[in-house]
């Protein structure tokens, strides 16, 4: 990609959050950017990173801890958004800030027990799926979702943060404010009490419906990076 044209991406990208913003009357720093890199190389991290981003997002464990050690130079906050499989829990626990995807008990248990202690807790964010796509991962009731914030909130190496979702594509904005308030519910009801107030929701198709409805964190690969590469690493 253009270095020009990643730069006018991110231009693009931070003025709809701004739009978005302006138009929920937000404060403009309640809503983080994280560029989904998954497929991307190394390079186009660091010229995002010289524009000033400093949030990136990986779906792919062994192409994510590639990047991570070619990036070590610069100060970037790494989130796992995709799903994990048990056998790459240590690597995540060991070279990430944020997962975005737990909905299982058994993960955030082998997360806690490899999480180093010269580091700080792993934030944690739940899987929501309440539409219940069977394509997708997620925890689909209530009272699977307060157990496991009950069990994560005494898992030391852990702090759990809030929520995550992916609603169904749908172009229509109120379809979309539908599926995120929803969302914004749940979290309201579970996890404000306990301070976890990040909700992770809303990609390049649907931002402005998710900040409406009280998005902190928006994940923007397409509309950055361009269209991902087929390359599916594991």
């Amino acid at each position: 990609m253009d270095s020009r044209l990643l730069t006018d991406n991110i231009t693009k990208v931070r003025s709809r959050i701004s739009a978005a913003v302006t138009a929920a009357e937000r404060d403009p720093a309640s809503v983080e950017l994280i560029a989904v890199s998954k497929t991307k190389p190394a390079s186009l991290i660091e010229q995002a990173y010289a524009e000033g981003l400093r949030h990136f997002g990986e779906n792919y464990v062994a192409e994510a801890l590639e990047k991570i050690n070619l990036c070590q130079h610069l100060s970037i906050c790494w989130h796992f958004i995709g799903p994990l499989q048990s056998n790459k829990t240590r690597s995540v626990a060991e070279h990430f800030d944020w997962i975005h995807s737990i909905d299982r008990l058994k993960l955030a248990r082998r997360l806690n027990d490899q999480r180093p202690k010269s580091l700080p807790p792993l934030n944690i964010c739940l899987q929501t799926n309440l539409d219940q796509e069977p394509t997708k991962s997620g925890i689909t009731d209530d009272a699977e979702l307060t157990d496991l914030m009950t069990a994560i909130s005494e898992m030391p190496r852990l702090q759990l943060r809030g929520l995550m979702a992916i609603p169904p594509a749908n172009n229509n904005s109120s379809s979309q404010r539908h599926a995120f308030a929803k969302v914004r519910e749940l979290s309201l009801q579970y996890c404000a009490p306990l301070g976890a107030n990040e909700l992770s929701m809303g990609m390049s198709g649907d931002l402005e419906a998710a900040i409406a409805e009280g998005a902190t964190m928006v994940r923007i690969g397409t509309d950055i990076f361009g269209t991902r590469y087929t390359a599916r690493p594991k």
